[in-house]
């Protein structure tokens, strides 16, 4: 078969130069009947078409082949085989030939069952009508390990303005915190929300849109006023504009692997790359404009709240007798007065606050390791002022990070027989007076190398206001109410020289 090059000297030679065809066969190096078909058809290019292909070691497994493509038409899209597991079935069976015969027969047996190509339908958006929310997974290196992270993709569909959020995890409060921080980054919220099914947030599918979200997800909703709408299952192209940004951001923000010192770090950096995305790249809508210039647009339509949801999911939990309380495989101290009461825990993205009977009993950060046990000592005073000796090896007194002049005064006053007892006297006046007014009382009894209690205690008596007493509450009296007698004989009796009491 001639190239479109040699077709085209011939052709040239015979009409253009008057050439005869057997001269022109003896310079070209072909028969005399190729220059005659290229003549006389007056072709200008050979195209070569497969009648048949031919397939000599898979046409005997062809129709095994075709029973296994059956089986998995009636199966959902994601428990169906791929071309891999199928060839290697085939190569149990006995058969020798290649891998690449039998992905083009079933690509092809897959074409034909669906009818040829999907067509789809172009959507457009109003401005403020709706964004789109969707989880990736990316490796990256944490803190010098490498883990493989979770980021929080959302996009408005008008001007296609990208946020991106990591996270450890994809749980509820994850989905909460997300949701919080995009809406405060766009400046307000959209219309309606479109995701696929999450199990965080959807908690049953019913027939068609139909949908039971979680309680959590639902006060959101209501909270920033949008409608939640979640595609059909196995129907990713419901939110393609999303599912697009997904693989922009793997393909631009994470094609190397990236290294960060904790996730604050790593989310600064991704807040920074859309807004350099939003503002180098062009709106494939309107040319004239950057996805900024039409995110300033769109803005104008958003939803706003008047204060952040508290974007928190509840848990109960018990409180053992060393006030420690087990969540997500770690142990967090609280108050010792919820000691014997449950509590509580309020799990936040990056935090957790305990609460027992409307009061706060203690917050720490959150950690997402196993076995850590979290201590404030500050939780375990009033048991410390009672027992002075669980200064020196209590858990939670091991790292107990004080400042420099109250950690210099402990030393001092270990020297004395009751150093711990004067110590931890120090120590309770804390809530009262404050950490900075008693750390600053320590330096002074330091620098006149006075160091005891009672004279810490006098500074801060001296320098500082007393606080208040707790007001007793009011004993409830009876009142006895006493009519008055108006009797005028009693005067007459005074007269005559008699007392208020005789007659």
């Amino acid at each position: 078969m001639l190239i479109v090059e040699s077709i085209r000297k011939i052709r040239q030679a015979y009409h253009r130069d008057k050439k005869p065809i057997r001269q022109i066969a003896r310079e070209f190096h072909v028969s005399k009947n190729t220059v005659k078909k290229i003549i006389r058809s007056d072709v200008t290019e050979q195209v070569y078409q497969r009648s048949e292909q031919p397939r000599p070691k898979l046409s005997q497994y062809e129709g095994r082949l075709k029973d296994l493509l059956a089986e998995d038409t009636a199966k959902p899209i994601r428990h169906r085989r791929s071309a891999q597991l199928l060839f290697e079935q085939l190569q149990r069976e006995g058969f020798t030939g290649g891998y690449d015969s039998v992905r083009r027969f079933i690509q092809l047996q897959r074409k034909e069952s669906a009818g040829g190509s999907v067509a789809f339908i172009p959507l457009s958006f109003d401005p403020g009508e709706a964004f789109q929310f969707d989880w990736s997974y990316e490796q990256i290196e944490l803190g010098g390990v490498n883990v493989k992270i979770k980021v929080a993709q959302f996009r408005l569909c008008n001007s296609r303005m990208p946020f991106c959020i990591a996270y450890t995890r994809e749980t509820l409060e994850m989905v909460l915190d997300a949701h919080i921080k995009a809406f405060n980054f766009f400046g307000g919220t959209c219309r309606r929300g479109i995701y696929d099914n999450l199990k965080t947030v959807v908690t049953k599918v019913l027939m068609g849109k139909e949908r039971v979200f979680n309680r959590r997800f639902q006060l959101l909703a209501s909270h920033y006023l949008f409608e939640p709408v979640a595609c059909t299952p196995a129907a990713g192209w419901e939110k393609g504009q999303v599912e697009n940004q997904v693989g922009l951001v793997r393909k631009r923000f994470f094609a190397t692997r990236r290294k960060f010192a904790d996730l604050d770090e790593l989310n600064e950096w991704l807040c920074d790359q859309c807004l350099s995305y939003a503002a180098s790249h062009k709106h494939p809508d309107t040319p004239l404009l950057t996805i900024s210039d039409a995110f300033k647009e769109e803005r104008r339509h958003l939803l706003t709240a008047m204060v952040p949801f508290d974007g928190y999911c509840e848990n109960d939990a018990k409180v053992s007798s060393t006030a420690l309380v087990a969540f997500d495989r770690n142990s967090y101290s609280v108050h010792v007065s919820a000691v014997g009461n449950p509590v509580t825990v309020r799990a936040y993205a990056d935090h957790l606050t305990f609460v027992q009977d409307g009061r706060t009993v203690g917050i720490h950060r959150r950690r997402f390791g196993r076995g850590e046990v979290l201590f404030d000592p500050w939780h375990y005073l009033e048991v410390l002022k009672k027992k002075p000796g669980a200064l020196r090896n209590g858990a939670p007194f091991k790292e107990w990070n004080l400042p420099e002049p109250v950690e210099l005064v402990r030393i001092a006053l270990a020297r004395h027989h009751d150093g711990d007892r004067q110590f931890v006297g120090i120590l309770s006046v804390v809530p009262l007076y404050g950490i900075e007014a008693v750390t600053k009382a320590c330096a002074d009894v330091l620098a006149a190398n006075t160091v005891s209690r009672d004279v810490v205690l006098n500074l801060l008596s001296r320098t500082h206001e007393e606080p208040p007493p707790e007001s007793a509450p009011a004993a409830h009296l009876p009142v006895i109410t006493m009519l008055p007698l108006a009797d005028c004989t009693r005067y007459d009796l005074l007269l005559l020289g008699g007392t208020h009491a005789t007659a």
